[in-house]
């Protein structure tokens, strides 16, 4: 597939009504970085860009600028191989009241389908992939998803959305509340997916996590897109200037 059919695109995108226009285009292997002041931005135009918040203007779409799948929708986002792993993983991604199988496969149950039953076997070899490769303590696949740590917790929901095999990954925050090592797998993860193809977005409350993560970085303020920073521009003192409203 040709690169500017895989790119995710939004065109004079307005995350709030009287908001400058936003135009960037996310590709294949680059991992981009979101950072601003809390309530900025930045959180709204992932979301948006996972089709869970409809933005006040323009259009989100996937392939060429001329072109493309229009998303308007999560729904429709997760069709066109858009993913979404949010910050708050005990209220918005995790089922407590299920088991760490049930959480993996509760997005890809449809695929477990043989002869109108669902396939324990077929469930339990692809979580086998994702536990080995994320690296996931636990005890069995079927102990509560309760009973594991916020970092591996925090595995199983990337796992979950790995497992679709998506195209673009967006990510909220997330080595939010996980420990040191866990940070590292999933650093090596994310670099490793990049590699093979996929385009990432990161937001990240920390400014040193996505100056050494990121190919690039956006710094929203005041809801509309600050600053573009890549290459030697791509420091923490030029993205906390950003965030305040500083060119250097």
């Amino acid at each position: 597939m040709a690169e500017s059919q895989s790119e995710l695109r939004v065109t004079d995108l307005a995350l709030a009504p009287g908001k400058g226009a936003i135009n960037a285009a996310i590709r294949p292997g680059e991992i981009v970085g979101l950072s601003g002041l809390d309530g900025h931005g930045q959180e709204r135009f992932l979301e948006t860009l996972a089709g869970l918040v409809p933005p006040a203007g323009g259009r989100i779409a996937i392939g060429g600028e001329a072109g493309g799948v229009t998303i308007e929708g999560f729904s429709q986002a997760v069709r066109q191989g858009v993913a979404y792993l949010p910050r708050d993983r005990r209220a918005t991604g995790i089922f407590p009241p299920l088991s760490i199988l049930d959480n993996f496969s509760i997005a890809t149950i449809g695929r477990d389908v043989r002869g109108g039953l669902i396939s324990n076997r077929s469930r339990r070899e692809r979580y086998e992939v994702f536990h080995k490769r994320l690296g996931i303590v636990a005890p069995n696949a079927n102990a509560p998803i309760t009973s594991l740590s916020g970092g591996n917790q925090q595995k199983v929901l990337l796992a979950r959305w790995l497992a679709h095999d998506p195209r673009f990954l967006l990510l909220n925050d997330p080595t939010r509340g996980v420990d040191i090592a866990t940070r590292q797998t999933l650093y090596g993860v994310f670099h490793e997916l990049a590699r093979d193809g996929m385009a990432l977005v990161v937001l990240s409350s920390e400014i040193e996590e996505i100056v050494a993560l990121c190919h690039r970085v956006l710094v929203f303020r005041e809801d509309e897109l600050f600053e573009t920073l890549s290459g030697d521009d791509l420091t923490s003192d030029r993205v906390i200037a950003a965030m305040f409203g500083r060119s250097q």
